[in-house]
């Protein structure tokens, strides 16, 4: 049976990273402890688009260099979880472009 990482989960998260309840090292260990596809369940219940921006925001920092992580990053991947159908591609790419040094 999988384990189930709910957006709430994702978010708090995010969020003490933010504002340095962790480093970025322990939001890393955290995304690559819970982000194998097989073992957990990301996202259930949740619409189809938000379950996606789940898996890239997760897939994202599991595989960064910890280095290229910004803090503001954590505020455009919030965004991008909590986006509509309307506001996805949008925060998407606001994540992906400005979330991460280069």
């Amino acid at each position: 049976m999988s384990q189930i990482i709910t957006k709430a989960q994702l978010i708090d998260i995010l969020n003490q990273w933010h504002s340095d309840k962790i480093t970025t090292e322990k939001l890393q260990v955290w995304m690559i402890d819970n982000f194998e596809p097989d073992e957990f369940d990301i996202g259930k219940g949740e619409e189809e688009h938000t379950i996606e921006a789940m898996h890239i925001v997760m897939n994202e920092y599991e595989l960064v260099d910890e280095t290229k992580c910004l803090k503001a990053g954590a505020k455009l991947a919030i965004d991008f979880i909590n986006a509509t159908p309307d506001s996805f591609m949008t925060t998407r790419g606001e994540f992906l472009r400005n979330g991460f040094s280069d």
